[in-house]
């Protein structure tokens, strides 16, 4: 063993003067030479004592491996990484020197120097083995922090849910006459709910006669279900074939699982339950298959910066795969262990046994290609991140593949990575060599890992065709997200001018065509049926009753499944599921000739500046200031002092937003932006800054674990992070936040530390 200190590279800092400053104060971390690669100690003794055992890898062989991936990817990483800075002062370049170039000379102009090309002949993705949670099915997918246990098994457990407490607990049931969710139980809340559910189960289980809605008993037979209507009249279901097993005594049974456009529903019945003994039918309850998928997520909802931080992400990815992930919760005076659910079993009426999955299939998704991590050090420098993600998460889905647990994730024994921030083809295929070295090295049939390509970068969304033909045999998601994808707009077109107010920024057309664009695209590469074609979140936790209004439109447009903030809003979400049926949705655009990739590519490019004429008064420029600035304090002071990656953070308003590392980027984007084209001033971002540090802290006053920025804001880490964004924003490469963060966290890290000596 040797004990040496960290070389490290430029993606790890800001790229600014403060970077190396920032770095020098992280404290040295111990490591282990394996050839040319170092080691931190705690993260080689997992991997050999816990990842590796039972892989059928030798640690040899796994570092031997390691190393050379990492000799012949290196290059071509950093190469793919200073073609993005060669591409974007190019741009800079044509935007100071031909400030008035027309539309078209700006699009031939992005065609010359290779960010726009041709777009290929589309022939459908050729990715075999794919889970049908992935390719047949539609329904909700959440995203949470691996890093937090807790979050991690509340969502793989997520696949069911229930659809009495998703109403009972949410805006979706008002709190009008007498309805508050107060007390233990409101009955007359409840029995709105109870209504609210039975008109749903109308849409899930239409009949052909009547409705559920006071539904007097449900009665199997060997033909089939009976259901008598509150009228004392019987009938039986429109299709009799959705009536998929039930469990308990076929006389007497104690839920009946149905099917419905492709998601099943499940009617639990107890005449001593609660709810069940006032019921006429004695339903206690309706479960729904909720959260299909689920990102694991390394990524923008995590900070994790250095060996300890990236342990526990592996960790915990490793529980889930090996079924052993498990936590001790307090309620009251009762301790109790939260784990992973076991499958669902049922009886058919042909006295057959089926089994339903109890669990969210689980994708896992690594960072980018920017970011290098002190955690190995090959040669003495940091390696990238994105490749000891690719490595260190697919030796441990392997545990998954050779059935090293009770649970199985991945019936068709493949590996779902999904790879954010990729700019454009070439760093997509880039993603298919690295896979291809790791299956090499793990000793994996090929195209065993399979890739979900994250659209929310401009030079993707504009060749989103090409970057699906590069790994047309590992493809099996793309998805949209407006805030990563409207930070790369504005950071690519920095100089051109002044971007318009955010929300502004949202109903330009450029943003519609970009959402139609990637499902237009998805289409005409065969995705349907075969692949996930996603779309972005829902951020507000507590409208439920708006996401209801709002969010059936993602399966409308024909998007397979969509992001929700947490399990709760997954049940809800999945209704949408069965209002619409996404795969007929998708062939009727299939159908529509006009929705091709290059239908949209003009309205995509057309940059959402502000209008000419526009004149902002200076209260509009002090609100939408505020606003951004509250926001990234809001966000970044969790993010560096308390190391939390995601959480519900309160905006200006007062209103509770599921927030990641892409709010940093949209907001300090937006504000550089402005302060390059003079819309505000370095004064007036001051001033905002300290007056939204005073709300934030006031806005956290009642967290015992919050760490104020005041009273010495200069002394504030968390503080001076917001700065760095802002002011350093306009340098940053792409705009991303995380340079300027880890080294923020790192700093932070090393203060605790001290602290606690």
């Amino acid at each position: 063993m040797s004990t040496i200190s960290a070389k490290t590279t430029g993606t790890s800092g800001t790229n600014g003067t403060s970077a190396s400053q920032i770095n020098e104060q992280t404290t040295a971390q111990r490591y282990v030479t394996k050839g040319k690669l170092s080691v931190a100690g705690e993260l080689l003794e997992f991997i050999e004592s816990s990842a590796l055992p039972n892989s059928q890898i030798e640690p040899t062989v796994f570092w031997q491996g390691f190393e050379q991936v990492l000799e012949n990817l290196i290059p071509l990483n950093k190469a793919l990484l200073r073609e993005r800075e060669t591409l974007q002062q190019q741009i800079n370049d044509f935007y100071c020197n031909e400030p008035n170039a027309s539309a078209d000379e700006y699009k031939i102009f992005l065609s010359s120097i290779g960010y726009l090309q041709a777009v290929p002949a589309p022939r459908p993705i050729a990715t075999q083995h794919v889970d049908p949670e992935i390719a047949t099915m539609a329904g909700p997918q959440l995203v949470v922090p691996i890093n937090n246990a807790r979050y991690a098994l509340n969502a793989v457990n997520a696949r069911w849910g229930s659809l009495y407490d998703a109403l009972y607990g949410t805006d979706v049931i008002s709190d009008a006459d007498g309805a508050e969710a107060q007390g233990q139980y409101n009955p007359i809340r409840g029995n709105k709910v109870i209504l609210k559910a039975r008109e749903y189960l109308d849409s899930i289980l239409p009949l052909v006669s009547g409705s559920h809605v006071g539904s007097l008993q449900y009665q199997l037979n060997d033909s089939g279900l009976l259901v008598t209507l509150a009228d004392g009249n019987k009938t039986t279901l429109q299709d009799p074939t959705q009536l998929i097993g039930f469990q308990g005594k076929i006389d007497k049974p104690l839920a009946i699982v149905v099917c419905h456009n492709g998601l099943h529903a499940e009617i639990q019945f107890d005449n001593s339950h609660p709810i069940g003994k006032t019921d006429p039918a004695t339903v206690k309850d309706i479960a729904l298959e909720s959260a299909l998928t689920t990102i694991m997520d390394c990524e923008d909802s995590v900070a994790a910066v250095d060996a300890e931080d990236k342990t526990l992400v592996y960790q915990n990815w490793l529980g889930l795969m090996q079924g052993s992930l498990q936590i001790q919760l307090n309620k009251g005076n009762e301790t109790f262990t939260r784990s992973m659910n076991p499958d669902r079993e049922y009886q058919t009426l042909a006295n057959e046994s089926i089994t339903l999955s109890g669990r969210s299939l689980m994708f896992i998704r690594n960072v980018g290609h920017l970011m290098t991590n002190n955690a190995i050090l090959f040669e003495g420098e940091e390696i990238p991140e994105g490749i000891m993600d690719a490595m260190i998460t697919s030796l441990i889905a392997k545990h998954d593949l050779l059935n090293n647990s009770m649970f199985k994730n991945a019936k068709e024994n493949s590996i779902y990575i999904v790879k954010p921030k990729m700019h454009g083809p070439d760093e997509v295929a880039f993603t298919n060599r690295l896979f291809s070295s790791v299956e090499h090295v793990l000793d994996l049939p090929k195209n065993t890992i399979k890739i979900g390509i994250m659209d929310e970068e401009r030079r993707t969304s504009l060749n989103l065709g090409a970057c699906i033909e590069a790994a047309n045999e590992r493809v099996v998601f793309i998805n949209t997200g407006f805030l990563d994808r409207t930070g790369d707009e504005i950071h690519t077109s920095m100089l051109k001018g002044a971007f318009a107010p955010k929300a502004e920024i949202k109903a330009r057309p450029w943003l519609h065509a970009y959402e139609l664009a990637n499902v237009a695209t998805g289409l005409n590469f065969g995705l349907s049926g075969r692949a996930q074609i996603g779309k972005g979140m829902w951020p507000i936790p507590e409208q439920m009753a708006n996401m209801m209004a709002i969010k059936i439109g993602h399966p409308q447009a024909g998007a397979n499944t969509a992001w929700v903030p947490s399990p709760t809003a997954a049940t809800l979400h999945a209704l949408h599921y069965h209002q619409i049926n996404v795969f007929e949705q998708q062939k009727s655009i299939i159908n529509d000739n006009q929705n091709s990739h290059l239908t949209y590519i003009d309205s995509i490019l057309e940059i959402p500046l502000m209008a000419q004429d526009a004149e902002l008064s200076s209260q509009q420029v002090t609100r939408e200031l505020d606003n951004n600035v509250q926001g990234i304090l809001g966000y970044v002071v969790r993010w560096v002092h308390q190391g939390i990656g995601c959480s519900k953070v309160l905006d200006i308003n007062g209103v509770g937003l599921m927030e990641d590392r892409a709010t940093l980027r949209i907001s300090s984007q937006h504000i550089a932006n402005w302060l390059e084209h003079e819309i505000v001033t370095t004064q007036q971002v001051n001033e905002s800054l300290q007056r939204m540090a005073i709300l934030v802290d006031s806005q956290n006053e009642n967290d015992a674990e919050y760490i104020p920025m005041l009273p010495d804001l200069s002394d504030s880490i968390g503080f001076q992070a917001a700065k760095d964004l802002i002011f350093l924003g306009k340098e940053q490469p792409s705009g991303y936040t995380e340079p300027l963060l880890h080294a923020r966290r790192r700093e932070m890290k090393a203060r605790l530390k001290n602290l606690k000596v």
